[in-house]
């Protein structure tokens, strides 16, 4: 079965609950329902960062197959990376149901999901029967609502999973689990790396997950403080709780993440600042609202060395992978780039309304 046929019954699955239809989704892909990719990609979407080759620069963003129970299937799609999680310590239900909204006329999504999970201990069984292939496979880790110690979860988490996966992701920015996102302030944020570093010193590319909700001032402070504690990306955007005016869906007033394509402008800008204060010291990860290949475009000339999304696989499947690689080449030639890489940055200025 090829992804457009997959693509085309997504329809019936917009009928069901979101989070059911969602899991039926994740089924199908474990059973091989949605093919794979055909082989090999244009050269000049390649990029080398943090040690890594990725065929593409475009990746599946956490949140999709949290217990990494599809992760082999959803790396034969096409994607250049694939990233599983968000993983907690201890399994966990997460927020009450229902807790998954779409915004179907504003393409987008709103969640309160809560890192609901399986725990690590499932998820590094899952893992490990994953095939290491030449698509890099990222783990996102997170902290349990109660009984959590940063400190302590963060390095046991990292270490855990690092035989395992390609890089490893802090998510400090989800809002649905109280006070995460208060461990992007300079003082706790150091602390956690610093954990890190003495406990889980042997480990692949390290990355923090922030929250495209930062006040400038605190997207520096983000910056300089990953840089001293030996981090080797960003990954801007997470959700969002702000609400963009003109949202359209009767559920935009739900509580939680607002994320897909009202996020795009939010989270291009934050990319934009955050790729001028690094300076080349990090290596960023673009993610928020992406529905095109001129939408990933714009996030790689905003600062983004790869890109990542999640809402609009769940509005278009897995055909959008396919021809979002596509016009992203075709955005790439017409301005004149011969690869990913000579895009990166290249209108961050104007982007981050820097005058």
């Amino acid at each position: 079965m090829t992804p457009n046929i997959v693509s085309a019954l997504l329809p019936l699955l917009r009928w069901m609950d979101p989070e059911r239809a969602h899991l039926l989704a994740l089924r199908a892909l474990r059973l091989g329902l949605a093919g794979s990719a055909a082989d090999g990609d244009d050269p000049a979407l390649a990029v080398e960062a943090m040690g890594l080759h990725f065929a593409n620069p475009i990746g599946l963003a956490a949140g999709f197959d949290k217990n990494a129970v599809a992760a082999a299937a959803l790396m034969r799609l096409g994607f250049g990376f694939v990233e599983t999680g968000t993983v907690t310590p201890r399994p966990q239900f997460g927020n009450p149901r229902p807790r998954l909204f779409r915004l179907e006329a504003d393409r987008a999504v709103i969640n309160r999901n809560g890192f609901n999970n399986d725990g690590l201990q499932a998820y590094l069984e899952r893992l490990g029967a994953v095939p290491r292939g030449p698509v890099p496979l990222g783990a996102n880790v997170g902290i349990n609502k109660d009984n959590a110690d940063p400190e302590r979860d963060y390095p046991l988490l990292i270490a855990a999973v690092a035989g395992r996966a390609d890089y490893i992701v802090i998510n400090v920015s989800s809002p649905n689990t109280p006070g995460l996102r208060d461990l992007q302030g300079e003082a706790r944020l150091a602390a956690i790396l610093a954990a890190v570093n003495r406990q889980a010193p042997n480990r692949p590319p390290l990355l923090v997950k922030i929250a495209p909700d930062l006040a400038d001032e605190g997207i520096a402070a983000v910056v300089e403080t990953c840089v001293a504690g030996g981090v080797q990306g960003l990954i801007v955007s997470n959700t969002t709780i702000s609400r963009p005016p003109g949202l359209r869906s009767a559920n935009a007033t739900q509580a939680g993440g607002l994320s897909g394509a009202p996020l795009f402008a939010r989270s291009t800008r934050v990319l934009a600042k955050t790729f001028l204060l690094s300076r080349g010291r990090l290596v960023l990860i673009g993610a928020g609202g992406v529905r095109s290949g001129a939408d990933a475009f714009r996030k790689i000339q905003a600062g983004a060395s790869l890109v990542q999304l999640y809402s609009e696989l769940a509005y278009a499947g897995p055909a959008l992978i396919p021809r979002l690689k596509q016009d992203l080449l075709v955005s790439l030639r017409q301005a004149g780039f011969a690869g990913v890489r000579d895009a990166v940055g290249t209108d961050a200025k104007n982007l981050a309304g820097v005058v």
